[in-house]
């Protein structure tokens, strides 16, 4: 069993070992074609996901002001508490003890947030708000039923 790394808010279990097949062959969508009996390295997911054990953690994300970057209710965003956000990064930050997780903008000494849903307005950040960026969003995975 690998190494728990807790947060309060999900538990992401970082494991030596956890690889499945991946086909070498992509597949179409669209009309079927013959199978392919070729199968490239085994796919780590941990790979995939996290690039920095210590400093990562996972939230289910809530709200849709995301969308338009693909982040949708009850997806799963991947948090990197060690990453420093930069102009346009998806972070997930605590504005005046609150969670949320919003487009990063920085120019010159301006911050603000900015969602990704034409119904929700900027958010400038001025000295009077309580603002923590939390971690960088640097991997989010789709959660809906097929």
């Amino acid at each position: 069993m690998g190494r728990v790394v807790k947060s309060s808010l999900l538990t992401v279990e970082v494991r030596t070992s956890a690889s499945v097949a991946f086909a070498l062959a992509s597949v179409p969508a669209g009309f079927p074609s013959p199978a392919e009996e070729y199968l490239d390295r085994p796919l780590d997911f941990n790979e995939l996901l996290i690039e920095q054990p210590a400093a990562t953690f996972a939230v289910r994300v809530t709200g849709d002001s995301m969308i338009g970057a693909g982040i949708f209710p009850g997806d799963i965003a991947i948090v990197n508490r060690a990453a420093s956000p930069i102009d346009r990064s998806i972070i997930l930050a605590i504005l005046d003890g609150e969670f949320t997780i919003k487009r990063f903008r920085k120019q010159a000494q301006l911050v603000w947030l900015e969602a990704e849903n034409a119904n929700y307005a900027r958010i400038d950040i001025g000295e009077a708000q309580a603002f923590e960026v939390f971690g960088v969003i640097k991997r989010s995975i789709r959660m809906h039923a097929l």
